[in-house]
């Protein structure tokens, strides 16, 4: 498997593309946000660059869901393992692409993941207990990447459900792994400045091109505002601003701002893998998209 990630405006999917072209490849997304069908402007999903020389790219783990439904890391890494089978199958290359760290990670690294049953006992353990005194039992039970899991009451109550499935059951979560070798990670970075500008004309860009008009029709498809600003970013403030909550210019200047220190934690998360020894090669955005594939391709000695 060849893995492409990076930072978002970081033109991924174009370099991912080119080389599935090159080489006889097809595209698995690892976009926690692009599963969901009609939720396009927003993510950056532009099926349009899936075509290279007029040649169809195949692609996977895009439009798969309707907006609203619950997609976790288990339903990602079972999708992602089924669809490099799939493409294994056909006798061509998996390309992971995408820059949702922890998707990424869980396929790099191999987590082992089960589908847990729910445990009726536990559950009436623990049920006397508050949200903060479940999130500091769960704190215990493993390392938080971010607040997803402790978001609600049900959520960390299935969160800890599944820890301890693990802890009780370590055979079966260890037979679970699914170890992909050889891969080849590849990351594309650009200054911080250049990052910044890119960042800022694509929203421009979005905005002017339907993004609050998007929303709006998954508003009027019957999904809630709540949802909406659970996926965050552009779907979070177009919601606040199609309440009225913010004006057009408030809505452009935080969510600039949101976008800029997304991007600053997705380089942290991918600087982290480094340091526990995940090794990417990093390639320089700047250049051609071309000279990015032919590096690509050389490195692997295709």
């Amino acid at each position: 498997m060849i893995v492409i990630l990076g930072p978002t405006a970081t033109g991924k999917t174009a370099i991912a593309t080119r080389l599935a072209a090159t080489i006889n490849g097809e595209i698995i997304s690892a976009d926690s946000r692009q599963v969901f069908r009609g939720m396009d402007i927003g993510t950056g999903k532009d099926l349009s660059e899936y075509m290279v020389d007029e040649t169809p790219i195949p692609y996977h783990l895009i439009d798969i869901v309707d907006p609203g439904t619950e997609y976790s890391l288990f339903n990602f890494q079972h999708d992602c393992y089924r669809a490099y089978d799939e493409i294994v199958a056909h006798g061509n290359m998996p390309i992971l692409c995408g820059g949702t760290g922890l998707y990424l990670e869980s396929v790099i690294r191999a987590y082992p993941i089960v589908e847990v049953p729910m445990n009726e006992a536990l559950r009436t353990r623990l049920q006397p207990l508050s949200l903060d005194q479940l999130s500091e039992m769960l704190a215990k039970l493993k390392k938080l990447h971010n607040h997803t899991d402790t978001e609600s009451r049900e959520r960390v109550l299935r969160a800890i459900e599944i820890e301890t499935f693990y802890r009780d059951y370590p055979q079966k979560v260890e037979n679970s792994r699914k170890v992909i070798e050889p891969m080849a990670i590849f990351g594309i970075y650009f200054d911080r400045e250049v990052i910044r500008q890119r960042i800022t004309q694509r929203l421009k860009e979005r905005l002017e091109n339907g993004m609050i008009e998007e929303v709006q029709r998954i508003v009027d498809r019957g999904v809630s505002h709540e949802r909406l600003q659970k996926y965050g970013l552009e779907y979070k403030y177009v919601s606040l601003y199609l309440q009225n909550k913010l004006s057009y210019d408030a809505l452009f200047e935080e969510l600039n701002i949101a976008i800029h220190q997304f991007a600053k934690r997705q380089t942290t998360w991918f600087r982290r893998m480094e340091k526990n020894g995940i090794s990417i090669v990093w390639l320089d955005g700047s250049w051609s998209i071309d000279e990015k594939v032919q590096k690509i391709v050389n490195s692997l000695k295709i």
